[in-house]
């Protein structure tokens, strides 16, 4: 934004069911962009999605990985590109652990301001949605799906295994099929029970899916179990915990690609930066224009 001459938009978009939602919090962050000249806009996510201002030069996005990607669905859909910004407020902020940036209001106010660190970032599409930082079909998706929101603004990700602890009875297994497009090996299958889309290189938190995943690319890295019986997740779990390499762990095809598509005989659930987004069958594939993030 340096250089321009009128007053910059800036349009704070916060979801106030996050689970770091604090008033003063966006207080503080609107405060810290009026000061360094900015006419500041306040738009709350609600029910019925994300409404952005189509004349904000710049959107932060005060929320988790699910609002930031519901802020950039809104955005692509509507035909705007401005430069966006995170200030971590949810459950699960990925995508700030990517960057490593400060997250505090005034960090963000003088950072976006600026005008001089401006990141691009490849989204990925997946049917008529996308997402910014991990997606996975699996026992985490079945997690996702019945988590209680409530339960999660209390106890924060913990949630999401609460959420698990009923399918361990009845644990249900479904054959799925990968048809990919690798640059380099060509169009392939592989059939396997659990995948993961890993756009960034962490998953649930510091876990780490791939260490050569990275949101500047303009590819994703795909990682695919053959089986997902409860002892094969108990061990694939532990080896992220442990923070060791799961592309050598037996069962697992690791690869990247630009696009795959995903099959299975029923519609299993699609997990999307924390978010049930869509159900297989799905389609996912690198966005031909990459995103700008400050």
């Amino acid at each position: 934004m340096k250089g321009t001459m009128r007053q910059p938009i800036v349009d704070i978009v916060y979801n106030p069911a996050s689970g770091g939602y604090a008033a003063d919090r966006i207080d503080a962050l609107r405060a810290a962009f009026a000061e360094r000249g900015a006419d500041v806009r306040l738009s709350a996510t609600g029910r019925d999605g994300v409404t952005v201002n189509p004349e904000a030069d710049h959107v932060c996005v005060a929320g988790g990985d699910g609002t930031v990607r519901q802020v950039v669905e809104a955005l692509h859909r509507a035909g705007l590109d401005p430069t966006i910004s995170i200030c971590p407020t949810g459950t699960v902020n990925l995508l700030m652990l990517e960057t490593g940036q400060d997250g505090a209001p005034e960090a963000i106010a003088a950072r976006v301001l600026g005008g001089d660190d401006i990141r691009t970032h490849y989204g990925v599409a997946v049917n008529d949605t996308l997402f910014l930082a991990c997606a996975n079909v699996g026992p985490e998706a079945w997690a996702v799906e019945r988590v209680s929101s409530g339960l999660k603004r209390w106890i924060g990700r913990f949630a999401y295994a609460v959420a698990l602890l009923p399918l361990l009875i009845r644990w249900p297994r479904t054959p799925i099929r990968l048809a990919v497009d690798a640059p380099a090996a060509g169009r392939r299958t592989i059939d396997c029970e659990a995948f993961y889309v890993a756009k960034g290189r962490y998953f649930a938190g510091r876990w780490r899916l791939s260490a050569e995943a990275s949101l500047q690319r303009p590819d994703i890295r795909v990682v695919a179990l053959a089986t997902a019986r409860r002892i094969d997740m108990a061990r694939f779990w532990c080896r992220l915990a442990l923070h060791r390499p799961i592309e050598t762990m037996p069962g697992v095809t690791a690869f990247a690609c630009t696009a795959l598509t995903a099959t299975s005989a029923v519609p299993l659930a699609v997990q999307a930066d924390g978010d049930i987004a869509t159900t297989l069958p799905a389609r996912f594939e690198i966005m031909a224009q990459p995103l700008r993030f400050a």
